[in-house]
């Protein structure tokens, strides 16, 4: 049902009504929905903060605060300038309901979340699972996609990755190409803004030294820096040179539980996926009480390769170059009941 905040708010009977979204054939009801205001430092003070953290991790690091790039160009060619305006995080459903066995009535649409997370028409970034129901089968989702609002219909600019059926490789699709709605399934983490342009943190880092993944390493960063006061930040990077390790789920869903990450990393399909990839990662520097995936990242790229980001494969040789805003409030979605802590990679 419909939670207290909601009920509450200024969403009068009669639009809620018109709005098509609510018609009863979507059977997308409203879920449980939970706010919490994260830690907002400036953007300068987070600058020196990841500058220090990451020289552990990288041989060479430059932070700095930019204007947002155009991101309707390439090689991002999303449908809106920037990642700033009212910079939030939603961490919806859960690994829980994919694992260990999964539950396909798990089904969600991001122009439902944009109004649960009290930003309407809402720009939204990150890692996801595809509608099995309206795709055909169990796909990693990478949402790019601007939420409806009442004057124009979205635009959804996200891409599935899914095992190509003939030779077992990644076969990466424009979303639009096949499906007209906003709906994904199980779990996604998501960063949402108005879709603006605005001041951001450029983060350039090559060369790995250590042995973290570029976004484990902002997290786990902010985290030693923040201790208790959780940060959360969104956005979007390339890797502009070099390979990485990706892992693409299989289109048929594992009918024997998967218990242990041992038994997800053998169902799971990795492969060697090479630069450029464009990549949407959300991540929460410490877990203030609701059960979160703590980061979370899927890419694209212009070449037909594609999935969810694990770490690069080529150290000496990596360029990561990324754009990342800090959230204002994390929204925590249709937390699951029962939960555990397997395939949180």
């Amino acid at each position: 049902g419909f939670c207290a905040q909601w009920r509450s708010s200024s969403c009068r009977r009669s639009d809620c009504r018109r709005a098509p979204l609510f018609s009863l054939q979507n059977q997308i009801k409203m879920a449980r929905v939970e706010k919490f205001a994260l830690h907002i430092p400036s953007l300068e003070e987070i600058v020196g903060v990841l500058q220090s953290g990451l020289k552990e991790n990288y041989a060479d690091v430059q932070v700095s605060v930019v204007d947002c790039p155009d991101l309707t160009q390439k090689p991002f060619s999303f449908p809106v300038k920037g990642i700033c305006g009212k910079p939030r995080i939603a961490d919806v459903g859960g690994v829980p309901y994919l694992l260990p066995i999964v539950q396909r009535d798990k089904v969600y649409d991001l122009n439902v979340v944009a109004k649960e997370i009290q930003l309407p028409g809402a720009f939204f970034l990150g890692a996801g699972a595809a509608s099995s129901r309206i795709v055909g089968g169990n796909a990693e989702l990478i949402p790019i996609a601007q939420a409806q609002n009442e004057n124009k219909p979205a635009i959804n600019g996200s891409y599935i990755a899914r095992i190509n059926p003939e030779g077992g490789g990644c076969l990466l699709e424009k979303y639009s190409a096949k499906h007209h709605d906003c709906e994904f399934g199980l779990l996604a983490n998501l960063y949402a803004s108005e879709g603006l342009p605005g001041k951001v943190i450029e983060v350039k880092a090559n060369r790995r030294t250590g042995e973290q993944n570029f976004i484990s390493c902002i997290r786990k960063t902010l985290e030693k820096h923040y201790g208790d006061k959780p940060v959360g930040l969104g956005g979007t990077f390339v890797i502009q040179k070099g390979k990485a390790k990706i892992h693409v789920m299989p289109s048929e869903f594992s009918t024997c539980p998967l218990n242990t990450d041992e038994d997800v990393n053998n169902w799971l399909k990795f492969f060697e996926m090479r630069a450029p990839l464009i990549c949407q990662p959300v991540l929460v520097s410490r877990d203030p009480g609701f059960d979160l995936r703590l980061e979370h990242t899927h890419c694209f790229s212009h070449h037909g390769d594609g999935g969810h980001y694990h770490t690069d494969t080529t150290p000496e040789t990596v360029e990561y170059l990324g754009y990342f805003t800090p959230a204002e409030y994390l929204f925590r979605i249709d937390r699951p009941k029962d939960t555990h802590m397997v395939g949180r990679d």
